[in-house]
C-alpha cells in the first residue's frame, strides 16, 4: 500500500474513534517514512486523543523545528505544556511564536485560557472575545470549558 493511502487510512480510522487501528497502519508505514511530517501530525493526534502529553509536546516540539512558520505545532505544544503544568511556558511559547498564529482563532482562545489559569481574568476576557468575533463557535465552546469557569458570567 502506498505511503499517502496508508495515511489516509490511520486518518480515517482516527476521525472514526478506532485508535488502534490509527497506530497500526501507522506502525505499517515504511520505517523510513514514520518521521514524515505527515504521519507525525496523525500520531499527534493519536497522543492528545489520549491525554499522552509529553509524548504529544515531543512531536509537537518536532513540528515546530521542522515547520517553524506553521501555526499547530505551537499550539500543541503549548496545550501540551498547560495539560503538564507550565502554564507560563505554554503562554510564553505561544507569544513568541510565529506571527501566524495570529490569524488563528485557537491562539486567542488558548492564550485566553492560560491567562485565567494565570488569574489574569481580565486579559483572559479580551483574549476570548477576540477569539470569539474570529469564530463564533468558540463561544459555546468557552460556555462549557472548565478551565474557563470562572468567566462564564462574562459570556
Amino acid at each position: 500500500m502506498s505511503f499517502n493511502k496508508q495515511l489516509e487510512a490511520a486518518q480515517g480510522y482516527y476521525e472514526l474513534g478506532m485508535l488502534d487501528e490509527a497506530r497500526e497502519e501507522l506502525n505499517a508505514i515504511a520505517p523510513g517514512r514514520q518521521s514524515e511530517t505527515p504521519a507525525l501530525y496523525i500520531r499527534l493526534l493519536l497522543a492528545l486523543k489520549e491525554e499522552q502529553w509529553e509524548p504529544a509536546l515531543e512531536i509537537s516540539e518536532k513540528l515546530c523545528a521542522r515547520e517553524p512558520g506553521s501555526c499547530m505545532g505551537y499550539i500543541h505544544a503549548a496545550y501540551c505544556l498547560h495539560e503538564l503544568g507550565d502554564t507560563q511556558k505554554a503562554r510564553e511559547l505561544l507569544l513568541n511564536g510565529p506571527k501566524s498564529l495570529k490569524k488563528e482563532p485557537v491562539y486567542y482562545y488558548n492564550l485566553g485560557c492560560y491567562e485565567v489559569s494565570l488569574g489574569k481574568l481580565e486579559e483572559a476576557e479580551e483574549l476570548l472575545r477576540r477569539s470569539f468575533e474570529m469564530d463564533e463557535k468558540l463561544l459555546e465552546v468557552a460556555r462549557k470549558d472548565p478551565d474557563l469557569e470562572s468567566l462564564w458570567h462574562a459570556f
